[in-house]
């Protein structure tokens, strides 16, 4: 039997092919999004997009367990995050000049060196395995809680540890910026001490 009468072939996608890739290319146009404004705000509004279209993804890969950690864990715990760290910093909510420091050149060289990286590794860990997206879910709950905690400990604890140096971050940039306001607020008051 020939592969156009057992099943689609490689050059003919299934309509679960195409929606992986019609939702890739909208997470990936929200990601470019995400890094290319300049309103912060509208930066993490955008970066919830990005990260749902990778729940998506998840679910369309037949991995719902990780789908809805995505969803609960980035879009419900680290988006909120970075919009208080956000707020503590009392950061601009339009457009702000802070927001480019100048070294895009730079910053575009690290991230396609990163991307060139992490693609080539993906490829390479996974050269001849094939997803059956038509077979039963490979993503149970078991499996996946097996491959975290048997293989991704230490990943998944040293994004802990960095979410929290984020957080303790911010806590630390509002209480100068208060402290500094309140030091350089009082001109009148120093001048009353001076007379």
């Amino acid at each position: 039997m020939t592969s156009a009468a057992t099943g689609h072939g490689f050059l003919s996608p299934s309509g679960v092919e195409i929606a992986f890739l019609l939702v890739g290319l909208v997470t990936f146009g929200a990601a470019l999004v995400t890094v290319t404004t300049k309103q912060l705000v509208h930066a993490a509004l955008w970066l919830v997009v990005t990260l749902g279209g990778l729940a998506v993804e998840y679910l369309l890969l037949t991995a719902e367990f990780i789908a809805w950690v995505q969803v609960l864990i980035y879009l419900g715990s680290v988006v909120v995050l970075l919009l208080f760290g956000l707020m503590l910093t009392k950061a601009p909510i339009g457009r702000s000049p802070d927001a480019d420091s100048g070294n895009r050149p730079a910053a575009l060289a690290v991230a396609v060196a990163a991307a060139a990286a992490l693609v080539w590794v993906v490829i390479d860990a996974f050269r001849a395995t094939w997803i059956n997206l038509e077979g039963p879910a490979q993503g149970s709950t078991e499996v996946s809680g097996q491959m975290l905690f048997r293989y991704w400990v230490l990943p998944f604890e040293a994004l802990s540890v960095l979410l929290l140096a984020a957080l303790v971050g911010a806590i630390v940039l509002s209480r100068k910026n208060s402290q500094s306001r309140k030091n350089s607020g009082a001109p009148g008051g120093s001048g009353k001490e001076q007379r």
